[in-house]
């Protein structure tokens, strides 16, 4: 790795996140959420976690903050940062302005788009049953994307990025997708790895990963201390 830092943040709670876990509490099949995906906005906790964040920065030495930051095109990430740069701002602190690369959108899913586990069992029952054999990294959904996919883009980024940022700080804001399969690129755990890694705890909305030169496994994975106040954690 030739950055002298490489931190990816996931967006904060976004009203999808939000509204899935509602309609697994319950059993719905819908959850309520419409349009397309990469249209969903921060829920209320969501931009109050990414406020944190940007208040958090603020505190942190220069030395320590961002030197360039790449967002994700999606509304919740791209609003993720701009929450965070507008709440340092307040504290008298200039964050960078983000440039947006598509490549670090969330995992397409094709024909299973914001549809709900129970949704998908009970509309596609082929395709559950297909999804639980393969496990969720191996499986592509119809129209969709497997992790590998993924990984082919993140890693296109990196190779982008590496050589115009070499030596700096660098930050990701995208999604839990890319969160993992940067473990996978720079660590390289396998699949069964991060299935394991998954199954001790999701990766948390608005938490902190973050590599360093010459350290291999991340100095900070899915770190959330600088949310603060645990009403906003979620």
């Amino acid at each position: 790795m030739r950055f002298a830092e490489l931190t990816v943040v996931r967006h904060g709670q976004s009203e999808a996140n939000a509204a899935f876990a509602a309609a697994a509490a319950t059993g719905a099949l819908d959850s309520g959420i419409t349009g397309r995906d990469a249209d969903v906005a921060l829920s209320p906790t969501g931009r109050g976690q990414a406020a944190a964040l940007g208040r958090w920065l603020a505190g942190q030495p220069a030395g320590h903050r961002p030197e360039a930051v790449v967002c994700s095109p999606y509304r919740r990430a791209v609003q993720t940062w701009d929450l965070a740069r507008a709440a340092a701002d307040g504290l008298g602190v200039r964050l960078p302005a983000a440039a947006t690369d598509g490549r670090l959108g969330d995992r397409v899913m094709g024909e299973l788009e914001l549809l709900t586990d129970a949704a998908i069992a009970a509309r596609f029952p082929a395709e559950a049953a297909r999804r639980r054999d393969l496990g969720e990294f191996r499986y592509r959904p119809p129209g969709g994307e497997s992790f590998g996919d993924i990984a082919a883009r993140l890693a296109a980024v990196l190779a982008d990025l590496e050589p115009r940022y070499a030596g700096r700080r660098v930050w990701l804001v995208a999604h839990d997708c890319m969160v993992l399969m940067l473990r996978h690129l720079v660590e390289g755990l396998t699949f069964d790895d991060l299935a394991a890694v998954v199954a001790a705890g999701p990766v948390a909305n608005a938490s902190i990963t973050r590599f360093r030169a010459g350290a291999t496994p991340p100095v900070e994975y899915n770190g959330v201390g600088h949310l603060g106040d645990g009403s906003i954690q979620g």
